[in-house]
């Protein structure tokens, strides 16, 4: 009888944790918000220049209100946008009120990386096809609407991409003959923000350049 409690209990103690680690998992995920039927673009409407998709009539796109959890290596999606008046972007960016130079790296947020402006005219950190640049965020990648004249009929933006000017894209050496050339897989960090390793207990910093090893505090993502 004794024998047989200590095993019923030891199950109970071991479903009692797995189930709160895929609780915890499941607060992770990101998932969709909802979505959005497709409106053929009036004549003249959405551009399609940088080979940006208009949305179909009648189709379904998925909405999100999150993206996936930053880490020191927050994987993602490049794809290319001109920030520059009259260009696919549409209207001035959203951070200043400016149009950019495709010459000038900068890059759009999907909404939650974007998190509501807070990650307004800060640095990421830009890693893809053996080279890295350092982009700043100027504007969002809306993943909550589309498909109507304030985003120039284009479909939602995913939950996990980052939207680069042309000079991201030539300075991480990607030719533009190449099919990678508009939509690329990369991995991307915060400049100047604190990270810590929980394999090693320490904590990185990423730099312009690289990251830099510190010793104090704890938590994953120590400040944004």
């Amino acid at each position: 009888m004794g024998k047989s409690f200590c095993v019923s209990a030891s199950l109970l103690l071991i479903v009692l944790i797995l189930a709160a680690d895929c609780l915890k998992v499941e607060a992770q995920t990101c998932r969709p918000s909802g979505s959005i039927r497709g409106r053929k673009p009036p004549p003249g409407q959405c551009n399609t220049d940088n080979d940006s998709d208009c949305c179909v009539a009648g189709k379904l796109y998925t909405t999100y209100k999150c993206s996936p959890t930053v880490s020191q290596s927050t994987k993602a999606v490049l794809t290319i946008n001109s920030f520059q008046k009259g260009e696919d972007g549409g209207g001035p960016s959203e951070c200043d009120n400016q149009y950019h130079s495709d010459d000038t790296p900068v890059v759009a947020l999907s909404t939650g990386w974007f998190n509501n402006e807070s990650r307004c005219l800060k640095n990421i950190k830009i890693s893809g096809n053996g080279r890295s640049v350092v982009a700043k965020v100027v504007d969002e990648c809306d993943s909550t609407m589309g498909c109507d004249s304030d985003h120039d009929y284009q479909p939602p933006c995913p939950n996990n991409i980052v939207d680069a000017s042309k000079a991201v894209w030539e300075a991480l050496g990607v030719p533009r003959s190449s099919s990678d050339w508009g939509e690329m897989d990369i991995v991307w960090i915060w400049v100047g923000v604190t990270y810590r390793d929980n394999t090693s207990s320490k904590e990185f910093q990423a730099e312009d350049e690289s990251f830099h090893e510190i010793q104090k505090g704890d938590g994953f993502l120590i400040k944004a």
